[in-house]
């Protein structure tokens, strides 16, 4: 299944976010994969502020994961664009997170080959023609 929508702001971007976090469930990976800036936190922002965690996101780059404890689910942000390998991934343990809660993966393309069947991959470009639109394809794995 793939969905193309088109993002004219940095709000509708949380918007989307806010949607998808509907209906997540444990267990769920979403890969966010695009060039600096092209709306990935923003996403991730929407999901997190659907589960009133907007005061507390942080982007997770200097601590590789972030984690967000919720009575109804537990998030696990990761940002990879620090990382050089899938051997880095798996010696911070990070397969060990994706049955404990939902797993938003920046930069996730580098681990494709080691996640379950089923994930959702989002991928983000600029909108040649406004800077400020971002065209945004959704992939069900």
């Amino acid at each position: 299944m793939e969905i193309n929508i088109i993002s004219n702001s940095e709000n509708e971007t949380i918007e989307l976010g806010k949607k998808i976090a509907k209906n997540l469930k444990q267990g769920d990976i979403i890969i966010l994969s695009g060039d600096l800036g092209s709306g990935k936190t923003k996403l991730t922002e929407g999901i997190l502020s659907f589960f009133n965690l907007q005061d507390e996101i942080s982007s997770p780059t200097f601590t590789i994961v972030n984690e967000y404890i919720t009575e109804k689910l537990n998030i696990y942000h990761f940002d990879l664009y620090r990382l050089n390998d899938i051997d880095e991934f798996e010696a911070i343990g990070g397969e060990e997170y994706f049955e404990k809660g939902v797993c938003i993966i920046e930069w996730g393309e580098m681990i494709e080959e080691i996640l379950p069947q089923d994930y959702i991959k989002i991928e983000f470009s600029r909108n040649l023609e406004d800077e400020n639109k971002r065209n945004i394809k959704i992939l069900k794995k």
